[in-house]
C-alpha cells in the first residue's frame, strides 16, 4: 500500500509543476510586452494569452492550499522563511491581472497599465526564482518552526535562480508567441528565442554546478551511485531537448520549440525533485513528518481525486477551443 504522504506529496508537485509550465508562458508574454513595436502587436501578445491566463493560475492555489492542508508544518516553515518573496510575488500577480483588465478601458492611462503589466510579470518570474533558490539552499527549523532570519531568503544563489526563472519564462513567452502568430511579430520571437534559450541553457548549466554544493547531502546524492548516473543522463537529457529546440527553431516549426522549451523545465524540475527526495523542505524535514495525520490526508484526498480531473477537464477544453493562430484584426482562426 502507498504512503498517503507520499501520494500527496505527488499531487503538489504535478500542481506546482503544471502551473510553472502553463503560468510561464503567460508571465513570459509579459515579460516580453516591452519588445512589441505597436498596440497592434501588443494586442496580438496579450490577446494570445487572454483565454487562459487567470485560469493557469488554479494550480497555484491547489499547490499552495495543498500544502497548507496535507503538510501543516511544511507550511509552518515555508512561509515565514519566505513570507517577503511570496508576499511581492502574490502583489505582483494582482497588480499584473488588474493591468491586464484595464488597459483595454482606457486611452490616456494606457502606458502605465502596459508598465505595471510587464513589471507584475517579472516582479512574479523573479520572486518565484527566489523562493527556489531559498529552498534548495535549505531552511532552518527548531521545534517544528522556523529557525532562520529575516533575510536568509535573500542570497547570491538565490538572486541566480531569480534571473534564471525570469530569462526561462521569457523563452516560454518568446516560444508560445512563435506558436499563437504569423508574419513579423512571429519572426521577432524566433530572433528573441534564440538568445533566450542560450542564456536559459546557461542558467541551467550554472545553477547545476552550484546546487551539489549548497548541502553536502545533495553533492551525496548526484555523485555516489545510484545517484551518479542520472548525472550523467540528466545533462544528456537537456542537450537533446536542446537540440530538438534549435532545429525546431530552424526548420520554421512552430509547436517544436515551445513544446521543448516546456521539457527543459521538466527536466529541471525532475532535478530539484531528486536533490529533494525524500525531503519536502531542506535540508532535513522529510515528506512524512511534515503530513497531516493520516485520516486528514485521506479525507483530502477523496475531493482532491474528484476535483483534478474536473480542473484538467476544463483547462485542456479551454486550450482545446482557443487553439490556433491569432488573427490580430478578428481573434482566433
Amino acid at each position: 500500500m502507498f504512503e498517503l504522504s507520499f501520494i500527496w506529496a505527488g499531487i503538489i508537485a504535478f500542481a506546482v509543476l503544471t502551473y510553472v509550465i502553463l503560468d510561464g508562458f503567460d508571465l513570459g508574454v509579459g515579460i516580453l510586452f516591452p519588445f512589441a513595436d505597436d498596440e497592434r502587436e501588443k494586442a496580438t501578445m496579450m490577446n494570445s494569452i487572454a483565454p487562459i491566463w487567470d485560469g493557469n493560475e488554479t494550480w497555484l492555489v491547489l499547490g499552495g492550499g495543498g500544502l497548507f492542508a496535507v503538510f501543516p508544518l511544511a507550511y509552518a516553515v515555508v512561509m515565514p522563511a519566505l513570507y517577503m518573496p511570496i508576499i511581492l510575488m502574490l502583489l505582483a500577480l494582482i497588480f499584473r491581472g488588474v493591468a491586464f483588465e484595464y488597459r483595454w478601458r482606457t486611452k490616456r492611462w494606457k502606458p502605465v497599465w502596459d508598465v505595471a503589466f510587464f513589471g507584475g510579470s517579472v516582479v512574479a518570474a523573479f520572486m518565484q526564482g527566489i523562493a527556489l533558490g531559498a529552498l534548495v539552499q535549505g531552511i532552518e527549523y527548531k521545534d517544528r518552526a522556523y529557525a532562520g532570519g529575516w533575510w536568509d531568503w535573500l542570497s547570491g544563489f538565490s538572486v541566480l535562480t531569480g534571473l534564471a526563472v525570469v530569462i526561462g519564462y521569457a523563452l516560454l513567452g518568446s516560444t508560445w508567441i512563435i506558436l499563437k502568430t504569423e508574419g513579423g511579430l512571429q519572426r521577432k520571437m524566433q530572433g528573441y528565442a534564440r538568445w533566450l534559450a542560450v542564456a536559459t541553457l546557461g542558467f541551467i548549466g550554472l545553477a547545476s554546478l552550484l546546487t551539489p554544493f549548497q548541502d553536502p547531502i545533495y553533492f551525496h546524492r548526484w555523485f555516489n551511485l545510484p545517484g551518479s548516473i542520472l548525472s550523467v543522463l540528466m545533462p544528456s537529457a537537456v542537450l537533446v531537448t536542446a537540440w530538438a529546440f534549435f532545429s525546431g527553431l530552424k526548420a520554421d516549426k512552430d509547436a517544436q520549440p515551445f513544446f521543448a522549451a516546456l521539457v527543459l523545465f521538466v527536466l529541471c524540475f525532475i532535478g530539484i525533485g531528486i536533490s529533494f527526495y525524500p525531503n519536502i523542505v531542506p535540508p532535513s524535514l522529510t515528506i512524512k513528518e511534515a503530513a497531516a495525520p493520516e485520516s486528514s490526508l485521506l479525507f483530502a484526498l477523496v475531493g482532491t481525486v474528484v476535483l483534478v480531473p474536473m480542473i484538467l477537464a476544463y483547462t485542456a477544453y479551454a486550450y482545446w477551443v482557443f487553439r490556433g493562430k491569432i488573427d490580430p484584426d478578428e481573434g482566433y482562426h
